[in-house]
């Protein structure tokens, strides 16, 4: 559920400088994005500010609780922060956390495409992992990109001896940029699908 017609109006007037809010589906609620940065999420009729840097300090000095995405059971504290009632009754403060949520949030988009990124770095992988890639020949974030979560999980299977679907599926929250917990359901089925038939075409092949 949204916030209610009357409380987004008023959070669409107050970030009207900066611009329009778009929507999209995002974490089990809805992402509000401006000018393509997410600055925030809307939940149950909630509203929750992404935070980051000195925003995410004076969220929780505020005593803003972070919110809590379910993902099959598994319950993930992500970094954005609820709107209480409080906070919506001052106009001049919840105007200045929003725009502190979209500026941090847009600094570090901009700061992460200037940062070359190693393997390490990315969402469920680490060094051990990093390392294997190394082996099968992919040394950078732009080729385990362009290889996509299937091919690169096909090649490490040939060198690895334990391989599984969490592997697979680690991989893709990688390339998505997402904790495994939240990837897309949409992604995750499709790719737990496709290794399911691949356990089934091995098995054949063996037999």
């Amino acid at each position: 559920m949204l916030l209610s017609g009357a409380r987004f109006a008023q959070l669409q007037h107050g970030v009207s400088s900066l611009g329009k809010i778009k929507k999209k589906s995002q974490f089990g609620g809805i992402g509000l994005l401006i000018n393509g940065v997410l600055f925030a999420i809307s939940s149950d009729g909630e509203l929750y500010l992404r935070g980051n840097s000195h925003a995410e300090v004076l969220f929780r000095a505020r005593g803003m609780e972070k919110f809590i995405y379910s993902k099959r059971g598994i319950p993930v504290a992500l970094r954005y922060y609820r709107v209480n009632e409080s906070l919506w009754q001052d106009q001049k403060q919840l105007f200045e956390y929003v725009n502190l949520a979209y500026i941090y949030t847009r600094e570090e988009i901009i700061d992460r495409q200037k940062m070359p990124l190693r393997l390490k770095d990315l969402p469920n992988l680490g060094i051990v992992l990093e390392r294997q890639l190394w082996k099968v020949g992919i040394s950078k974030v732009e080729e385990l990109r362009m290889l996509g979560a299937k091919a690169t999980y096909l090649k490490l299977q040939q060198h690895r001896k334990k391989t599984n679907v969490s592997l697979l599926l680690a991989l893709a929250g990688a390339i998505e940029g997402c904790h495994v917990a939240v990837l897309p359901e949409q992604l995750r089925d499709e790719l737990i699908s496709w290794h399911s038939e691949l356990i089934h075409q091995n098995s054949d092949y063996r037999s």
